[in-house]
């Protein structure tokens, strides 16, 4: 699998709509192969086919299945930055139990619509440095703003904030993912009152 950086980044920048559109229909049918086939059998003739283009079209965007592989991991992490900027921007409860229940319904409905391709990104998207960068960045992200948000909260209770913090944002992306993606998972509803219950005994029980 390639995975140094020129072999990951996209070949063609549109500036046309056109050319944008073709892009959205090749990461669009990507997305529904990969999920339907899984990562090894889900090649560029039948990503090509799915996006109505040429094999020669889908190459003049992206070297080779990797490539648009990294793309839709980066524009999963975009999405899931998105939406953590809204719901702060609408100000987030006061009580912890409820900001916890934001916490996990917010990566529940980053994860329930295609937990098959979350999978393939999770397990097989190639790792290249600039994609690790912007993963460690974007979990950093998380981590600082989650203990800022518990040091000054008086219902947390534990010791350590900081390990805290990342215990919980772990917790979070892992449990939802891992259920999410199970061939038999548990009702989301289910998922989100066990986690925020888990999370919310943790952090207020004696320090």
């Amino acid at each position: 699998m390639t995975s140094g950086r020129r072999g990951l980044a996209p070949r063609k920048q549109p500036r046309q709509l056109r050319a944008e559109l073709t892009r959205q229909r090749i990461l669009e049918a990507a997305a529904h192969v990969f999920e339907e086939y899984g990562y090894a059998a889900g090649t560029t003739n039948r990503i090509a086919e799915r996006a109505r283009v040429s094999i020669g079209s889908l190459y003049q965007y992206y070297p080779n299945k990797d490539a648009i592989l990294v793309e839709l991991v980066t524009r999963h992490l975009e999405a899931g930055e998105a939406s953590a900027g809204r719901r702060l921007a609408e100000g987030l409860p006061e009580s912890l139990e409820e900001i916890l229940r934001e916490f996990v319904r917010a990566a529940i409905e980053n994860h329930v619509d295609d937990p098959r391709l979350l999978r393939v990104m999770a397990e097989e998207t190639p790792r290249s440095a600039e994609l690790i960068a912007r993963v460690n960045a974007y979990e950093e992200e998380r981590f600082r703003h989650t203990q800022e948000l518990f040091e000054n909260h008086p219902e947390v209770r534990v010791a350590d904030v900081e390990a805290a913090a990342r215990l919980t944002v772990t917790t979070v992306e892992l449990v939802v993912h891992k259920v999410c993606a199970a061939p038999d998972p548990i009702g989301t509803r289910r998922l989100e009152d066990e986690l925020v219950a888990m999370l919310h005994r943790y952090l207020t029980g004696p320090a």
